[in-house]
């Protein structure tokens, strides 16, 4: 473990607003998370003006092997694909091939003459006819969509027909029918609430572009971000470097409640030997991806530098502004959410698939008025933050996200170690993200 800094190190560090030892405090918090059973292990990536400014890596990513948890680990992202099919579907917007307001069954047939559950309704033939959902209602999670695992009519009748973007042995298009042969849970533009929109636009994707949602990905967005780690499954050469999944109730992942009181629990829910992410048969736009640290700081710096990347524009920078503005009338908690979701929902609005602060006083949480981010069902999670020029990545691998606090801790280590005042970007040159050029080796393992 490097427990040195050099003085050019600590220059840079200062140069970059942030105090070492403030720093240092990310990686004891991790260390405790690990010591007390909460996570095997994880890590975080911290940049500021495309300069990394900490890295640090603890614990396992595999308890029965004893392998580390390294800067290199693949592991699953789960709801974080969700900003990668948002930025394919502007990438074809830019293009011309439809507005946000097209409805989804322009692409997807199946969608058409749609019917909503009545409000209050207690069983699944209890419907309405409604609109069909818009490409702008599937990005906002107001499209009348839910998930299985969410509470309510729809989501157990989704259950019933087996409606899991999972990768597994069924084909996307298969998957969306199921979709589609169901009713809304509400009449779009209602509400909000968590669903497999983002996997319905990956089929929109596909059937625009007429290439298969995998090939779109690494060809128009992997491949000119340099993200050579990133895809819906994980090669076997590459099995080693890939972190078990770990749940921390014994009856379910899925259980979205806070982690059991007393002793935290570890169980293996897949390990990379037996995974669905060795050779998926259906790709999920929201939630079928698998990456590595650094190849999701590409994606983040990408959106960062207003959608530049290291071989050119994947987005205009005005898309890129559009994407991570607030998309809803107010704040997430004002639309009646009923669904699990990745991040608060009083004080943070929603983009463009992924959550915008508004308040970060209403969000109980530091951070600045309009930074943008995700998490995924593992415990994921990252940031952008304009205003102060932050792109963050912590990587872990805990399902469900919602057992333990640790995204507003970490958010609020990441700006406690922040020691500008003036909250600008200190003169900082506007450089792409380098790998392998830390600022900070403290606390590396």
């Amino acid at each position: 473990m490097v427990s040195e800094i050099s003085d050019d190190a600590t220059s840079k560090l200062q140069s970059l607003r942030f105090d070492r030892a403030r720093l240092d405090r990310i990686g004891d918090w991790m260390a405790r998370y690990v010591a007390q059973g909460k996570y095997a292990g994880s890590s975080v990536l911290i940049a500021r003006g495309g300069h990394e400014v900490y890295h640090h890596a603890t614990g396992l990513r595999d308890i029965e092997t004893g392998l580390p948890f390294e800067r290199d680990t693949i592991v699953r992202i789960y709801s974080m694909t969700k900003p990668v099919t948002a930025v394919a579907v502007m990438m074809l917007f830019e293009q011309g091939f439809f507005s946000l307001d097209t409805p989804v069954s322009e692409f997807i047939p199946a969608f058409r003459d749609m019917q909503a559950l009545i409000p209050g309704a207690e069983r699944i033939d209890q419907l309405e006819p409604c609109p069909v959902p818009t490409l702008h209602q599937l990005l906002t999670h107001t499209s009348g969509l839910s998930y299985a695992f969410n509470a309510g009519v729809l989501p157990q009748a989704m259950a019933k027909a087996g409606i899991g973007f999972d990768g597994g042995s069924t084909p996307l298009a298969e998957m969306v029918g199921r979709v589609a042969a169901l009713p809304l849970a509400f009449k779009p533009g209602a509400r909000w609430e968590y669903s497999v929109a983002s996997d319905v636009l990956g089929r929109v994707v596909e059937q625009v572009s007429g290439t298969a949602l995998d090939r779109f990905f690494t060809d128009k967005i992997f491949a000119p971000l340099g993200m050579i780690e990133t895809g819906f499954s994980v090669p076997e050469t590459d099995l080693r470097r890939f972190a078990t999944l770990y749940a921390s109730h014994p009856d379910t992942a899925l259980s979205l409640k806070p982690a059991p009181t007393g002793v935290p629990i570890l169980r293996t829910i897949d390990s990379a030997g037996d995974s669905c992410f060795r050779n998926p048969a259906g790709f999920s736009g929201g939630g079928g991806l698998v990456s590595t640290l650094e190849d999701y700081m590409r994606f983040c710096e990408m959106l960062r530098r207003g959608g530049e990347g290291s071989q050119g524009q994947l987005l205009s920078p005005q898309t890129v502004a559009f994407m991570m503005r607030n998309h809803l009338a107010g704040d997430i908690a004002s639309m009646g959410p009923t669904s699990f979701a990745e991040q608060p929902m009083q004080g943070v609005g929603f983009g463009l698939a992924g959550a915008v602060v508004l308040d970060p006083a209403r969000a109980r949480a530091p951070g600045s008025i309009g930074d943008f981010g995700w998490g995924g069902m593992a415990s994921t999670v990252f940031w952008i933050d304009h205003v102060l020029d932050l792109s963050v990545v912590f990587l872990t691998q805990l399902a469900p996200s919602s057992s333990y606090p640790s995204r507003a801790e970490l958010k609020a280590l990441v700006h406690g170690a922040f020691v500008d005042g003036n909250v600008d970007r200190g003169g900082l040159e506007q450089d792409s993200f380098e790998v392998g050029a830390p600022v900070s080796g403290a606390g590396m393992l």
